[in-house]
């Protein structure tokens, strides 16, 4: 059982550096930066796995992902200035793979089910569903943002110093 956990959460880092390398490449960062920001995507996508996973810890995807991108924004910071490029450039590519896909996914469907169907019942279900993956999707990506960019205002001096 632990062999298969371990099995999972290293798998999920691993996806997640592979996607962070896919991203930081269409997005113009610098090459010596690849490795970093999946390292980065690596360890963020596992904590938010780890936490929202029911037989480890169990909690919700949002404060799950509110945790794994503070820790996504620190480590870019304090990594940064060994590759002599600002944080942001290593915690953007880090922190697409955390986007919440489904969820936008699951709003669209539900909302053209509304659109199609007229009863009221099954309107008021996918409006339901319209509502619950709607504001899910927004309030992860909102607690995404946040997440990392306190660190940026908390290590001010750390953060504004790495490029020097």
């Amino acid at each position: 059982m632990w062999n298969d956990i371990f099995v999972n959460i290293f798998g999920d880092g691993i996806f997640a550096a592979i996607a962070a390398i896919g991203f930081s490449s269409i997005s113009n960062t610098p090459r010596r930066a690849y490795l970093t920001c999946a390292l980065i995507a690596a360890v963020g996508h596992t904590i938010r796995y780890v936490l929202t996973n029911p037989g480890l810890c169990g909690l919700h995807i949002i404060l799950s992902s509110t945790v794994a991108s503070f820790a996504v924004g620190m480590l870019a910071v304090l990594l940064a200035s060994y590759i002599k490029c600002p944080a942001e450039v290593c915690f953007f590519p880090a922190l697409l793979p955390m986007i919440p896909g489904m969820y936008a996914y699951r709003t669209v469907e539900a909302l053209l089910s509304c659109l199609y169907h007229t009863e009221e019942e099954v309107f008021r279900h996918y409006f339901y569903l319209f509502a619950y993956n709607g504001l899910t999707c927004i309030f992860i990506i909102l607690s995404m943002v946040i997440g990392a960019t306190l660190p940026v205002f908390l290590l001010k001096k750390l953060s504004f110093t790495a490029t020097r």
